[in-house]
């Protein structure tokens, strides 16, 4: 059994839910904020969920407050606003901190697997903002921003990182491989 189902995290309502639940699901691990510039990708994240869910395809939405405070709201408020702005269906969990010494274990693994591969051309735009938090940002698996996105097969094993400029439909080819 791959050590990506050994963990376990907590929905928004604070129950632990095991990543066992998605063994033999196509899942693709998203970092989010309400307040972000990326904030619409939650569009194309639900156009991918509804577009392969019946196929295996898993989104799990874990928002995020660590990058310039843009998801303040409680685990509640968050969920609010994904479904009624966005008709989000996927499952949401409890705000998690994906970096520093309060990481999730989930995310420590999840950089481990696949760390920072670079920017793509309009993910240039980031690197002022990203170069002042973190020094290191360059060789560092840290991530480095909201949206960041992580695809997990169907045996668990993590494939793929996406970095926050990666547009959702810019990666269903990816998605399409694996289920």
């Amino acid at each position: 059994m791959s050590e990506f189902y050994s963990y376990t995290v907590k929905n928004r309502k604070g129950e632990d839910v095991s990543l066992k639940n998605y063994e033999g699901k196509v899942c693709l691990i998203v970092n989010t904020a309400t307040g972000c510039g990326f904030t619409p990708q939650y569009k194309g994240l639900e156009e991918l969920y509804e577009k392969y869910h019946d196929q295996g395809l898993e989104i799990l939405d874990f928002p995020c407050n660590q990058f310039a405070n843009q998801a303040p709201e409680s685990d509640e408020e968050i969920h609010e606003f994904c479904t009624l702005r966005y008709n989000t269906q996927f499952d949401q969990f409890k705000k998690i901190d994906v970096n520093g010494e309060n990481e999730a274990p989930l995310y420590t693994y999840l950089k481990s697997q696949q760390g920072f591969k670079g920017f793509s051309l309009k993910g240039k735009l980031l690197i002022p903002i990203v170069s002042k938090m973190d020094k290191n940002w360059k060789t560092s698996s840290n991530i480095k921003w909201n949206y960041t996105k992580f695809l997990v097969d169907r045996e668990g094993n993590v494939v793929d990182r996406f970095e926050s400029t990666v547009d959702p439909s810019e990666i269903e080819k990816r998605i399409r491989e694996y289920l």
